[in-house]
């Protein structure tokens, strides 16, 4: 066969066709290699749904790149002779191929970016690793917009990306006179609301090869296997875009912070996933979201809600992930040490709304933003969980989690242990917050409205002896200033009794 020209390496959160590795190259003069792992499949405690979704999009994607004319030599991980690495099976593909040169668009993560740039190929073969330009603001534009500030807001990153891209501008104005609407889109949801049905795409032969293989080699991971109705092509990820923009996207933007038992999307999108391999372009996304509201489907505060979150969270956490890595990942800023809670991996609590979003992330390899951040992840900082527990948790248990979303989202956002480079306060909450935003309360073994004794509910406690315990770090931040006051206003025996009830629930948090 043909000496090839290039060897392109395509990684499995790459599968896209315009990637920048197969820009230039042409079918018939070059080779694609795609490798399936252990190493990347055993690095962080992943879930078998999540496995399982990047393995069947890898497959899928490699049969459409064939059905373009494309030369795909791919690495099973069952194959004999496969290496069990990304670089190991690189080398074989070289020697295999002879190629002239090696191509590959960055890789998402530092630490394989560290690796291929360390790595040699054999014969002294060329790599060159190229930028992800599937992304809207490149590396070096986010520190060119970062360089200099005292702090990095997203809100004012956003705007910027905003005023680039021309989404939802009327002009040099955004639409609506307002940049955001997010005072909108906090409602608590009720049992009585209609949400849409969610399309399951059936497995077809490929992902059912490939659900065999994660069953029999993965045996012992954390999740439920079946049923698998996540997307895993092209065609199936942009139906469910479809889906999400028709059904979904009018309520999405009222009940976005809601959280109800047995209903794990609400009008969530469940696309962060599908972005984040490559099936969906995120522009196009945007601009599909933005048309709803052009067209008068959707209103408004919904679709800048959603905007928001791709256009401007996605993009500014990923700029402060590489701009602060590695460094960033041994960050502890409050000096939390706590093991992670068994029941972490159980969802074996009498807390109903900790088991609920446990419980849901082991069936589902999912759980939308709130339950993230304001149950599992406010629960773990309450407690003074070891930061980087935490983080190998939330990057092994969801579908969509990588490393560049899932590290600064966890460490900066949820547990502020980057201590406030990302957020401007933690995200500290009492049980108050979970009653008002959900239905879980209302079935709880404790009490949410008592803060003492041993049926009140945990997080009540817990909210203040963490704010306590941490007041020298925290003090200074002006927007708890109001908080601390209402503490040292509190009866001397509230607090007293309050500090001795956090300390008997730390003492014993596998019992909770």
């Amino acid at each position: 066969m043909k000496r090839p020209d290039r060897l392109i390496l395509v990684l499995g959160d790459q599968l896209s066709p315009g990637i920048s590795s197969l820009r230039d190259a042409e079918p018939g003069r070059d080779v694609v290699l795609i490798c399936e792992a252990m190493e990347e499949c055993a690095y962080a405690p992943h879930h078998k749904k999540k496995i399982a979704f990047v393995l069947a999009a890898m497959r899928h994607f490699a049969d459409e790149l064939r059905a373009g004319g494309w030369r795909v030599d791919y690495v099973h991980l069952d194959a004999d002779g496969n290496t069990g690495s990304i670089t190991g099976d690189l080398a074989r593909a070289v020697e295999r191929w002879r190629p002239r040169r090696i191509v590959v668009t960055e890789p998402g993560e530092w630490r394989l970016r560290d690796a291929l740039e360390r790595w040699e190929a054999p014969g002294g073969v060329p790599l060159a690793i190229r930028e992800d330009d599937r992304f809207l603001c490149s590396h070096a534009a986010f520190r060119d917009w970062a360089e200099g500030r005292k702090s990095l807001r997203m809100e004012h990153f956003y705007r910027m990306m905003r005023r680039r891209t021309g989404l939802l501008m009327d002009g040099d104005a955004p639409c609506g006179g307002h940049w955001n609407f997010d005072a909108e889109n906090r409602k608590p949801a009720t049992g009585d609301l209609a949400f849409p049905a969610r399309r399951a795409v059936e497995p077809d032969a490929t992902t059912r090869a490939v659900l065999d293989l994660v069953a029999e080699r993965f045996a012992d991971n954390f999740g439920r296997l079946e049923p698998f109705g996540f997307a895993v092509t092209r065609a199936d990820a942009e139906r469910a875009l479809a889906d999400f923009v028709r059904d979904a996207l009018p309520r999405f933007g009222d009940y976005q912070d809601a959280m109800l038992a047995g209903e794990p999307a609400l009008y969530h999108s469940v696309l962060s996933g599908y972005l984040n391999i490559g099936l969906l372009d995120p522009l196009a996304v945007c601009r599909a979201v933005e048309a709803a509201y052009r067209d008068g489907h959707a209103p408004l505060n919904a679709v800048e809600g959603f905007v928001r979150q791709v256009l401007g969270w996605r993009e500014f956490v990923r700029g402060l992930y590489w701009r602060e890595m590695p460094e960033y990942a041994g960050r502890n800023a409050l000096g939390a040490e706590r093991p992670l809670p068994w029941f972490y991996w159980t969802g074996e609590t009498e807390m109903a709304c900790l088991s609920a979003a446990i419980a849901q992330t082991r069936d589902e390899a999912y759980a939308h933003h709130i339950q993230r951040l304001m149950l599992t992840g406010t629960f773990a900082m309450l407690a003074g969980v070891d930061p980087r527990a935490v983080h190998e948790w939330y990057l092994g248990v969801y579908f969509d989690a990588f490393e560049w979303v899932e590290l600064p989202n966890v460490l900066g956002m949820s547990q502020f242990a980057d201590g406030g480079l990302l957020a401007s306060k933690p995200y500290a909450a009492s049980g108050a917050y979970v009653n008002r935003m959900s239905d879980y309360c209302g079935t709880c073994r404790y009490d949410v409205g008592q803060r003492t004794g041993p049926d009140a509910c945990p997080f009540n406690a817990l909210y203040w002896d963490f704010l306590v315990r941490n007041r020298n770090k925290l003090k200074a931040n002006h927007r708890l200033g109001p908080v601390y006051r209402n503490w040292d206003r509190m009866d001397a025996g509230k607090r007293r009794a309050l500090r001795k009830r956090a300390r008997d629930l730390l003492g014993n948090l596998e019992a909770l």
